[in-house]
């Protein structure tokens, strides 16, 4: 439930709880994917129903980690070498904007520095963990299911939307 799950640019401010709490609402929609459950409150929404009352709620979160391939010496120092080499260029074009006359040595100098410490650093990490985390991987939060729900007085009309959105898909498909 990642980005996925952030409110987007056009939503406004938000007016949900501030604290955690459990979601309210009847169930009007069952479905496998988070995309199908978007899918099913933006036809909602195109169907002028009050999506202010819905919640889309994940049910049997997991984290899934999923592994992107080994973790060697050659790709840690890879890597440390390259995101140091970003961050002393971003450096040394900053010293060589703001200092008179400089040209082009700021830029090398923290060029080369950047690279030198983005090995070391690198190195430091992966040495202190000696072997116990070998692998790079990516996690996520994702649920088994996503339910729709709906305040009740507005609940027989949004399984009705969803019903007609269901059946025009079967018909798609």
């Amino acid at each position: 439930m990642t980005a996925a799950f952030s409110r987007t640019a056009f939503a406004g401010p938000s007016r949900g709880p501030a604290l955690p709490t459990l979601p309210e609402g009847w169930p009007i929609g069952s479905y496998d994917s988070y995309a199908e459950a978007q899918r099913a409150v933006d036809h909602l929404a195109d169907s002028d129903f009050p999506v202010q009352d819905v919640t889309i709620v994940g049910v049997e979160p997991m984290l899934v980690e999923r592994v992107d391939g080994r973790l060697t010496w050659g790709k840690v120092l890879a890597g440390g070498a390259m995101s140091g080499a970003w961050f002393g260029l971003f450096v040394g074009l900053l010293l060589s904007m703001f200092t008179p006359g400089a040209g082009l040595p700021p830029i090398v100098i923290g060029l080369l520095a950047g690279v030198g410490f983005g090995l070391a650093f690198s190195a430091m990490s992966y040495a202190a963990t000696r072997g116990r985390r070998d692998f790079v991987s990516h996690s996520q939060f994702v649920a088994r299911r996503y339910d729709v729900l709906s305040m009740p007085r507005n609940a027989e009309q949004g399984r009705e939307l969803l019903a007609t959105l269901a059946a025009r898909t079967a018909l798609v498909h």
